[in-house]
């Protein structure tokens, strides 16, 4: 099976490889990427064949060849630009999160895939982890009750990425609620099966701002030897840049309310400066008759009964990239590429109802208003 990449970037690479773990009969056939010739070079670092080809431009690469799946993987400010060249075409198509990173590129991405409703997995990995799989499960048993309140937190102790890369530049990410938050919101509507309809939401920028100049070099920084935050420090060459300089963007935290269907509501909290052990991503589901928490980095679940003493406790197997969930993306989207299934595990539609929320909980921190979920062209999110 022949699968094309658009963005042959660091994320997709990883993907790619798992993919081609799945299946012996996958092969990368062709890249799209400005930077052919630098992979080219590097190609048995790679994992690239020989017989790879390289384009220059989508529309070429979907013309020449006899594709059977096409990954994208190209900055976050890319990924509508090019689905929405490869949704006619009909193929499996595995696609990188944020599916958008503004509405209008949200409201064209859905009415093309409305158009031209191909197989898509957007990268969602949480969702298909081992441990949100067991909630899901436990959710839907109705052992705790109906899911009547929810909290959520991502405390993220390597967010110094989204200061110090390229991630820093808010044009190409659409700010952190659309880069982090879009998996958390995803597998809390997954597990508890409805709608968001309403956001409010606060972010803040307390932390990595500064007066150092724009475009600072953290190696070339006069406090480059006592930063705590230096390269020097975390050991992270590809964070090259000053976390302090006025060209910085990013907030460092944000949190959010969001109104479901039912009336019930949600409470989500991020945060990108805590450090080491601080670092925490789960949530806990509260129903009548019980609650059930969990937290990626321990793979701990547990469950507490309401009214009787009984507290469960499971230990999950969390496994590697993403808690063990980029395989299981790769999973279905060999399948889809096979043809035994045309059920996607994390479908488009999920993604743009993830992104909504997303950009609606942005326009709520910009407005300081109360957002509906739905389909507007906000001039804040244009």
């Amino acid at each position: 099976m022949n699968i094309g990449i658009i963005g042959f970037g660091g994320r997709i690479q990883g993907v790619a490889k798992d993919t081609l773990r799945q299946d012996p009969n996958c092969r990368i056939a062709a890249i799209v990427d400005p930077r052919s010739g630098a992979i080219q070079a590097d190609r048995e670092r790679l994992g690239l064949g020989e017989d790879v080809r390289y384009y220059s431009t989508a529309e070429e690469m979907l013309d020449a060849e006899q594709l059977d799946g096409v990954m994208i993987g190209t900055r976050c400010s890319g990924h509508t630009e090019q689905a929405v060249k490869v949704l006619p075409t009909g193929l499996p198509l595995f696609m990188e999160k944020p599916v958008s990173t503004n509405m209008a590129d949200l409201m064209r991405l859905k009415a093309s895939y409305e158009a031209n409703p191909s197989p898509v997995v957007v990268s969602f990995p949480l969702r298909v982890t081992s441990i949100v799989q067991l909630v899901k499960e436990i959710v839907d048993s109705g052992k705790i009750g109906t899911i009547e309140h929810a909290q959520a937190v991502n405390n993220v102790p390597y967010g110094g990425v989204y200061f110090q890369n390229w991630y820093r530049d808010e044009n190409e990410t659409g700010g952190l609620f659309l880069q982090k938050a879009t998996h958390d919101f995803d597998y809390i509507n997954y597990v508890v099966g409805m709608k968001p309809v309403t956001v409010c939401a606060m972010t803040s920028k307390q932390i990595f701002k500064g007066d150092k100049p724009a475009g600072l070099k953290c190696v070339d920084c006069d406090q480059y030897l006592t930063c705590p935050d230096s390269t020097l420090q975390t050991k992270v060459a590809s964070w090259e840049y000053c976390a302090y300089a006025k060209d910085t963007g990013n907030e460092d935290s944000g949190s959010a309310l969001i109104r479901y269907e039912s009336g019930m509501h949600v409470s989500y909290s991020q945060n990108f400066f805590v450090r080491g052990e601080a670092g925490a991503r789960g949530a806990r589901f509260m129903g009548y008759k019980g609650t059930v928490e969990f937290d990626f980095n321990t793979g701990v679940v547990t469950v507490y009964m309401h009214h009787t003493s009984r507290v469960e406790t499971y230990r999950v197997g969390a496994g590697e990239n993403h808690f063990g969930g980029d395989a299981a993306l790769a999973a279905s989207f060999v399948e889809l590429m096979r043809g035994t299934t045309k059920r996607s595990v994390s479908p488009l539609e999920d993604g743009i109802d993830s992104a909504l929320l997303c950009l609606k909980a942005k326009e709520s921190a910009v407005t300081g208003q109360f957002c509906a979920v739905e389909f507007d062209p906000s001039p804040v999110l244009s």
